[in-house]
């Protein structure tokens, strides 16, 4: 495979197909990936800096009310992906997740922009006096947000290991270059957010809070249309499993049925293959530590008549 210029980690195209390594990953692709963080988090951080201030002077809530429902819908955002990461490692992949979760993230800031623009969707005021939002303007609202949430669970978990993906680990060039990608991909974070502290939360009440959200809402849109220009040259991971979590449980199970087993003397014979088969095929060898001794019994081949049960073979030990 590397003769023929492919990547050596077994990444494949859209299509399943071997991929170049000089026309596929690497910095190329990740500059969009780059630029997607930073307006997404110019989008998130335009919301969250400014949302009790919104919720008390537009929606008039109190501000214990608002300070909750900011604190609920906050932990949405941050407990979703992990189902976004289960969904995308045991059914549909980084891409296509990160694909389905970012259109519905679309989807929900323009709802929200919606929302904060139209007088109809906000309670009106009357000598200054204002009636309390109505039940359509509050389930509007807060679809929109949760909305949001949904779409960012999908995002998150997948969007920075999915750049991680576009580089080659056994090239020793391109694992030099992945330091550098998850560098500048903090920094894009950070800026995005920035931005938006800054900036947006000075837009939305001084400019107008359609104006406000209309910016990062039309900036993802903008980042999206360009992530998904560079589809040709990504590349993508083969799924080797069909149900992590199922894998990750075995584990434990394994390592608790086999406790008493005696470990080798050395750690090299707790792998299936030998090291010079490991680099002819292209598989990730993971080497044994003994902080986690006891994942060691998960590798043990103990075959005797009075051990009752089987003995898995082909866990990872850590």
């Amino acid at each position: 495979m590397e003769t023929k210029g492919y990547t050596q980690d077994g990444t494949v195209d859209l299509r399943g197909r071997p991929v170049l390594a000089s026309k596929t990953g690497k910095w190329k692709a990740c500059a969009f990936l780059v630029g997607y963080e930073a307006f997404e988090r110019m989008a998130f951080y335009g919301i969250a800096s400014n949302l009790v201030n919104y919720l008390t002077a537009q929606l008039h809530e109190d501000t214990v009310s608002s300070v909750r429902n900011v604190n609920n819908w906050s932990g949405s955002v941050w407990i979703t992906p992990i189902i976004g990461a289960y969904i995308a490692d045991t059914y549909l992949g980084r891409f296509w997740t990160f694909t389905v979760s970012s259109l519905i993230y679309v989807v929900g800031m323009i709802l929200l922009t919606t929302t904060v623009s139209m007088k109809s969707l906000r309670p009106t005021c009357t000598d200054g006096i204002c009636n309390k939002a109505s039940t359509l303007q509050i389930v509007f609202f807060y679809t929109s947000l949760y909305t949001i949430a949904i779409g960012a669970g999908g995002t998150k978990p997948n969007i920075s290991t999915f750049g991680a993906d576009q580089f080659d680990d056994f090239n020793p060039q391109e694992k030099e270059l992945k330091v550098s990608f998850f560098n500048w991909w903090m920094f894009s974070s950070f800026l995005g957010a920035l931005v938006a502290t800054l900036a947006l939360v000075y837009i939305q009440e001084n400019l107008g809070w359609g104006l406000g959200y209309g910016i990062p809402t039309v900036g993802l849109l903008f980042s999206l249309f360009v992530f998904y220009l560079g589809t040709p040259i990504y590349r993508h991971k083969v799924k080797k499993t069909k149900s992590p979590a199922r894998d990750l449980i075995q584990v434990p199970i394994t390592a608790f049925r086999n406790r008493k087993l005696q470990l080798p003397n050395h750690p090299s014979q707790l792998h299936e293959h030998e090291p010079q088969q490991y680099i002819n095929s292209g598989k990730r060898q993971v080497h044994y530590t003994p902080i986690f001794r006891c994942n060691g019994a998960c590798k043990v081949m103990y075959i005797a008549t009075n051990i009752v049960g089987p003995v898995v073979s082909n866990s990872v030990s850590l």
